[in-house]
C-alpha cells in the first residue's frame, strides 16, 4: 500500500477512538460511491479496486492495531466542549484545537496529500473513513467523558456506552445489510439531495454539534428502555448518514 506523505504527518500527534461501526462507515460509502461522477469513480476504484471504496470504508479503524500507522488513533474524532458557540465551534475548522482529536486538522491535510497525489492507497482509504467520522455525534462529543465512552448505559440489558450506541447499536437496530440501508436512505431522502449538496462544511459540523448536544440532554432524562431511545434518534442517525455519504461524494468529485 502506498504511504502517506510527510506533509500529512507534520500535523498530527498520538491518542485513541473509535468510529462509526463497520455497518455505519460500509453504509456511507455505498451512499457516496453511488453519487460518485464517472470520473471520480474511475480513479477511486483505480487506487482501492472496484467497489473498494466501500469494501475499505472500515480500514482505518482495523490499521489502529499495526504499527504502520500508530499514532492514527485521534484522527477520528475531536471532541469539543458543550455550550459552544455556532462561531466558536466553526473556528476550529481551521483554527484547531490542541486537544480533544485532530479530525479536522488530518481531514484538511488528506486532501492536500490527495490533490498531490491522486493515486495515494492510504490517503484516499483514511480519508474515506475520517469524513463519515465527522458525522458521527460521538465524533464530536465531550472532553470530559472521552466522547461518549465514559457515559455508560445498558443496551437491552446489555452495559455498554453512549459512544457504541451511536457507532453501531441504533444501526444494528435496523436489522438492514448496508447495502439496503443505503437503498433505504436514496429512497427516503433522495429528494433532499440538492439540498444537502448546498450545505457548507460550517453547516454540516453545526449540524452534528447541535445534535450532539441534543443527545446528551436527552440522556440525561432518559428513562433507560432502548426501545424509546432508537425511535427518538432513528431518523436523526439516518439524516447524518446520508449526509455524510453525499457530502463525501462531492467532496471526492471535487477532489478527482
Amino acid at each position: 500500500m502506498k504511504r502517506l506523505t510527510t506533509i500529512f504527518f507534520l500535523t498530527l500527534c498520538v491518542a485513541s477512538a473509535f468510529a462509526w461501526g463497520q455497518k455505519g462507515h460500509r453504509i456511507v460509502a455505498q451512499v457516496a460511491y453511488d453519487h460518485l461522477d464517472c470520473k471520480a469513480r474511475k480513479q477511486v476504484d483505480k487506487v482501492l479496486g472496484k467497489h473498494g471504496m466501500i469494501y475499505l470504508s472500515s480500514w482505518a479503524d482495523e490499521i489502529k492495531s499495526d504499527t504502520i500507522y500508530p499514532q492514527s488513533g485521534d484522527w477520528h474524532y475531536q471532541d469539543l466542549d458543550g455550550g459552544l458557540t455556532d462561531e466558536a465551534v466553526v473556528a476550529m475548522l481551521t483554527d484547531y484545537p490542541k486537544e480533544g482529536g485532530n479530525m479536522f486538522r488530518v481531514l484538511d491535510s488528506l486532501e492536500v496529500v490527495l490533490t498531490h497525489d491522486k493515486n495515494n492507497h492510504d490517503a484516499l482509504a483514511f480519508y474515506v473513513h475520517i469524513y463519515a467520522d465527522r458525522f458521527c455525534p460521538m465524533h464530536v462529543a465531550h472532553l470530559d467523558d472521552k466522547g461518549g465512552n465514559a457515559v455508560k448505559m445498558k443496551w437491552f440489558g446489555q452495559n455498554t456506552n453512549l459512544h457504541s450506541v451511536w457507532d453501531a447499536k441504533i444501526i444494528d437496530s435496523k436489522g438492514f445489510t448496508y447495502s439496503e440501508y443505503a437503498a433505504y436512505l436514496h429512497d427516503v431522502y433522495g429528494k433532499q439531495k440538492k439540498a444537502v449538496r448546498k450545505m457548507t462544511d460550517e453547516e454540516t459540523i453545526l449540524q452534528t454539534y447541535h445534535l450532539t448536544d441534543a443527545v446528551y440532554q436527552y440522556h440525561a432524562t432518559w428513562n433507560g428502555n432502548a426501545y424509546h431511545y432508537s425511535y427518538q434518534w432513528i431518523d436523526e442517525m439516518e439524516w447524518q448518514l446520508y449526509t455524510a455519504g453525499v457530502k463525501l461524494a462531492q467532496a471526492l468529485n471535487s477532489i478527482f
